[in-house]
């Protein structure tokens, strides 16, 4: 479904070039949820933005079904880390806002629109607006509306970032019950061991700058899934094989800021 081939980045700055990704390449097969992990500054969001047509490569390509895509792209849905919902809209207006631009007539795309709010389990407030629910429902909402216009491949940067741990767990059910259903094709960007476990087929490793894949690890836990796989040690053995690949690159990170740090004393 997404090829991302020999893909590189770099961004010029006030002390010269930095770059961010090096010759990535990674492959989400159709249906698969796949979550990509790292440290911070691994490039992991600027893969995110140039997967989604947001910015462009400096070399390789991104194709879907084989064909190579340039610009945002219609079978390509985001979802930010950052608030999105419109506050003037209710619930079951942001959601059904796409459709609306899309030309579809109201009462089909109130429709789907009440059907996604069932899927993501935000039935019952469908009036409300954003500053009348909790963070992760507005992520919710957003993930609704995202999936509004049908798109083949669901892109999620850091969805749950801003929330605790325990919500996030939960939410993560939610996400879990969206894959299942639709059958949804999706890469996931976070920081989360825990999520990118509970959630994934595969989770891509990246180094720290210039980010690179280091290792992709299989997560083969059984599906159906939910938050209580936590518990298992199939699951805590998952997290720690991909905590033993994180821990060097975070320390790299790490080391390298401390040093940046002392140089501009």
């Amino acid at each position: 479904m997404l090829a991302v081939e020999n893909l590189s980045k770099q961004f010029m700055t006030a002390e010269g070039g930095v770059a961010a990704l090096h010759r990535v390449s990674l492959e989400v097969p159709r249906g698969r949820f796949v979550s990509v992990i790292g440290p911070s500054g691994c490039g992991k969001s600027t893969l995110f933005n140039i997967v989604g047509g947001l910015i462009d490569g400096d070399e390789g390509r991104v194709l879907i079904d084989g064909r190579a895509i340039d610009g945002p792209h219609r079978d390509v849905g985001m979802v930010f880390q950052e608030e999105s919902t419109f506050p003037w809209l209710t619930t079951i207006e942001n959601v059904a806002f796409p459709l609306d631009v899309a030309g579809l007539p109201k009462p089909q795309r109130l429709e789907r629109a009440r059907a996604l709010l069932r899927l993501v389990g935000l039935d019952g407030f469908e009036n409300r607006y954003p500053v009348e629910l909790s963070g992760g429902m507005r992520q919710r909402c957003a993930i609704a509306r995202t999936l509004a216009l049908q798109p083949r491949l669901l892109l999620m940067d850091e969805p749950f970032g801003a929330l605790d741990e325990q919500t996030r767990l939960l939410l993560g059910d939610q996400v879990l019950r969206i894959h299942r259903e639709l059958e949804q094709t999706t890469l996931l960007i976070t920081h989360s061991i825990t999520e990118a476990v509970q959630l994934s087929d595969q989770v891509v490793v990246m180094t720290y700058r210039p980010g690179r894949v280091k290792r992709v690890v299989a997560i083969e836990l059984p599906r159906p899934r939910s938050s209580e796989v936590v518990s298992s040690a199939a699951f805590g053995r998952l997290v720690a094989t991909i905590w033993n690949d994180l821990r060097e690159e975070a320390a790299r990170g790490m080391q390298e800021i401390e040093s940046h740090a002392l140089a501009a004393r």
